[in-house]
């Protein structure tokens, strides 16, 4: 068994609007300790972060580099905490998706769980299909930018 969430993993709603969670992705957040499901939307993507006390943990270390007192503190603690819900989670490994999230996403019948190592995030099949494109075309643009740089031989200065 692994600590990290890995893979990816689509899975339909069923007629009360609940998704199961992928058993691997359940085994992990059942040795994290967590209880529930901890979510919020993604800062950036039309997708949300999802995990438990590892992903707690991110975004505290995220808050503390600034002083609680600043914008950005306020900022950060506002879309990291406060759109955050923790969903929870019945006994066969299912959660509800509230409509703030599933209007955040444009879910509608089907999910996609990606893994993140320490979270993973619960995005619309199409969309994240969308956004593994854009994101392997930018790993193939840093490939070549690295391959057609000399190595360094460090040292000089």
């Amino acid at each position: 068994m692994t600590d990290r969430f890995v893979s990816n993993f689509t899975n339909r709603l069923d007629a009360k609007g609940r998704v199961s969670i992928p058993s691997s992705f359940r085994a992990v957040l059942a040795k994290d300790g967590y209880e529930g499901l901890y979510v919020h939307p993604a800062l950036d993507l039309a997708a949300f972060d999802a995990g438990g006390h590892a992903l707690r943990r991110t975004i505290d270390d995220i808050l503390a580099r600034f002083s609680p007192f600043s914008e950005e503190w306020e900022s950060l603690s506002t879309a990291l905490n406060g759109t955050s819900e923790v969903l929870k989670v019945d006994p066969e490994g299912r959660i509800m998706l509230s409509e703030a999230l599933r209007a955040h996403t444009g879910i509608s019948d089907t999910v996609t769980f990606v893994g993140h190592g320490h979270k993973f995030q619960i995005w619309e099949p199409e969309r994240f299909r969308t956004h593994l494109d854009a994101a392997r075309a930018k790993l193939r643009d840093v490939k070549r930018a690295l391959s057609a740089s000399p190595p360094s031989l460090g040292g000089a200065g």
